[in-house]
């Protein structure tokens, strides 16, 4: 009776927090709502980016990265929109204005922002580059669902801080999976309160359904359509899985057991594995140096 009262009290406290999470930016929620689509012009983009200088800052420096390899400097927005194209963009303002979202809040000792950002940017452009290559339902959702998906572990670090020192003291001496020890100490795991949290910024629902179901994809309900051969939530857990066997993990370094090897990765892209891999370290090289 006891833990069950105190795990209601710990989840009415984690919903007042998602309540102070700094809001979407006008700019990033029309991104959002423009997943799926592809009639977005170039020149609204380019008018909506350049109202945002730190953005639009941002895109020029990416454009002008070794990436893109170009000669000349790019200083137009419009014209580095039509280098990125759609897609690359809408990741790029993404990651960088999520990223910004978080910066200034609270956090207790041993939480890094910046490593919880780029272990979440790295799993989301992994997710991305699978995706293209790999029949996954709702594939226009995975570079989101790949930064959102561990958002529920800044939210216990600066909601709970007290019971986040509690999991990373379990996490360190005991091992096993992080999910585990947090929902030894609160009831709940990070992916359940990363879904509350996009369901309370009206995510579309296959992403919801992969974040949840991340760490354990063979309980994603998410019915395969016609012509997908694989849900969100499986690519979802092999690109996170992969992305911590490369050592860019969001666990403190004191809290980090055996990094685990890549084989949902290995099954899930075959062939493509290598090739998918070099891309991975390409791009991620040159958005990394935004965090």
């Amino acid at each position: 009776m006891h833990a069950s009262l105190t795990e209601v009290t710990y989840r009415e406290r984690l919903l007042a927090s998602l309540g102070r999470l700094p809001p979407f930016s006008p700019t990033l929620s029309r991104v959002l709502a423009s997943l799926g689509r592809d009639d977005v012009s170039f020149s609204h983009l380019s008018e909506l980016i350049e109202k945002d200088t730190v953005l639009a800052g941002n895109v020029l420096k990416l454009v002008n990265s070794a990436l893109y390899n170009r000669r000349g400097e790019v200083s137009s927005i419009r014209y580095a929109i039509s280098l990125l194209g759609v897609h690359k963009l809408r990741n790029t303002i993404l990651s960088m204005t999520v990223a910004r979202m978080w910066a200034h809040m609270a956090s207790p000792a041993g939480w890094s922002t910046k490593q919880f950002n780029l272990h979440s940017v790295a799993v989301a452009v992994l997710a991305d580059l699978m995706a293209q290559r790999v029949p996954v339902v709702f594939e226009e959702g995975a570079f989101a669902a790949g930064l959102l998906h561990d958002i529920g572990r800044l939210v216990i670090a600066t909601s709970l801080p007290d019971e986040y020192m509690k999991i990373a003291r379990l996490y360190g001496e005991n091992g096993g999976t992080l999910y585990k020890c947090e929902r030894s100490v609160i009831g709940m795991d990070h992916s359940e309160i990363s879904t509350m949290a996009l369901a309370a910024w009206n995510l579309p629902r296959p992403i919801r359904a992969a974040v949840r179901y991340h760490h354990t994809p063979g309980e994603d309900p998410t019915p395969l359509t016609e012509g997908h051969t694989f849900r969100l939530s499986a690519l979802l857990s092999a690109a996170d899985e992969f992305v911590d066997h490369m050592g860019i993990s969001a666990t403190p370094k004191n809290m980090t057991t055996d990094a685990p090897s890549p084989e949902e990765f290995m099954a899930l892209m075959g062939g493509a594995a290598d090739g998918v891999s070099a891309a991975f370290e390409q791009e991620f090289d040159a958005i990394k140096t935004f965090f």
